[in-house]
């Protein structure tokens, strides 16, 4: 599991909710969904730079906490007629442990 990093507990992300991991070079915010996915995007929004990791969550969406744009939690896109993404990171949960792929 050398190319997957360790970020937090399925429990220390709160439900709707979301934690931030900081690397050297950018914030990202992973977020757990109602019904236990996880997922994460660059925590910024594609329209002006919102920290999504402060939005809203509902479904598979994030909704940003700035201006209100929907950004799809799956792929970092903006729902329609919002246009632009964000970089979405590949997830994965193994027992309690979330790991991001690095």
């Amino acid at each position: 599991m050398s190319n997957w990093l360790e970020v937090a507990k399925l429990d220390d992300i709160p439900r709707l909710g979301s934690r931030v991991v900081r690397t050297d070079t950018m914030e990202i915010a992973v977020f757990r969904a109602a019904d236990d996915s996880v997922f994460a995007l660059k925590n910024v929004c594609p329209h002006k730079k919102g920290p999504l990791s402060e939005g809203i969550v509902a479904g598979h969406t994030v909704t940003c906490p700035l201006h209100n744009w929907k950004i799809n939690l799956e792929d970092g896109c903006a729902q329609g007629p919002d246009e632009g993404c964000t970089h979405a990171f590949e997830t994965k949960v193994d027992g309690d442990i979330v790991y991001l792929k690095g």
